[in-house]
C-alpha cells in the first residue's frame, strides 16, 4: 500500500520507500565497516521494526545473526506510557557479543533506554541503537544512537511497520495519520 492509496486519512508523507531503502544501504554499508570481524546481534524490537530489520540486514554483506524482543509502553494510544512491559524475551544470550538494536522510530526514548540499562545488565561487549526515525522534540531522556536514518517532527506517525491500532503496517511510506483517524 502507498500514502496516495490512502491520502484522505494523512496529512503529510514525510518518508518514501526510495527514501528509506537508499538510506538503509547507506547504513548498512557504515554498520559492516564498523562491524568487521566483530560477533555482532541485530534485535529487532517488535513489532514496529519488522520492515526495518529484513530491509536493513539485506543490505549487510555477510551473514548476521537476529533475535527480536517485543516489548510494549503504547498500548492502543498515540503516546508512550513509560511503562515498559516485555512481551517477548531474546533467545539468545547477550554475553560478549555486540549488540545492534534496530528500531523503527526513538519517540520518548524511555523504552530504549530501558532496554540499553536490560541489554548492559546482560554482559553485552558493546550495545548500539540504529532507528530509522528519530523525533527529538518529543525526547524525554537522552539516548545515544550511532545511527539515525531520518530526524522528524514530533507527529503521530505510520508506515514501514509503524501503525495506529494495529493498522498501516504495510504502508510503504511514513506519513503522518490525519487526526480525525484517531480522534
Amino acid at each position: 500500500m502507498r500514502a496516495a492509496d490512502i491520502q484522505s486519512e494523512l496529512t503529510e508523507i514525510l518518508v518514501t520507500e526510495e527514501e528509506i531503502a537508499a538510506k538503509l544501504e547507506e547504513i548498512a554499508a557504515r554498520v559492516a565497516e564498523d562491524y568487521a570481524g566483530k560477533d555482532l546481534l541485530l534485535v529487532g524490537v517488535l513489532k514496529g521494526a519488522v520492515m526495518v530489520m529484513a530491509d536493513f540486514s539485506r543490505h549487510l554483506p555477510a551473514s548476521v545473526p537476529m533475535d527480536w524482543m517485543a516489548v510494549s509502553s503504547y498500548g492502543a494510544g498515540t503516546k508512550s506510557s513509560g511503562v515498559v512491559q516485555i512481551r517477548k524475551d531474546l533467545d539468545t544470550d547477550l554475553h560478549d557479543k555486540h549488540v545492534l538494536i534496530v528500531e523503527d522510530i526513538i519517540d520518548s526514548g524511555l523504552t530504549l533506554s530501558w532496554l540499553l540499562e536490560n541489554f548492559a545488565s546482560r554482559g553485552a561487549a558493546s550495545i548500539e541503537v540504529f532507528a530509522l526515525l528519530r523525533k527529538p522534540d518529543a525526547a524525554k531522556v537522552q539516548v545515544d544512537c550511532k545511527y539515525v536514518g531520518f530526524d522528524i517532527p514530533n507527529e503521530f506517525v505510520i508506515g514501514y511497520g509503524l501503525d495506529y491500532a494495529e493498522q498501516y503496517r504495510n504502508l510503504r511510506d511514513v506519513a503522518i495519520l490525519a487526526p480525525h483517524v484517531y480522534s
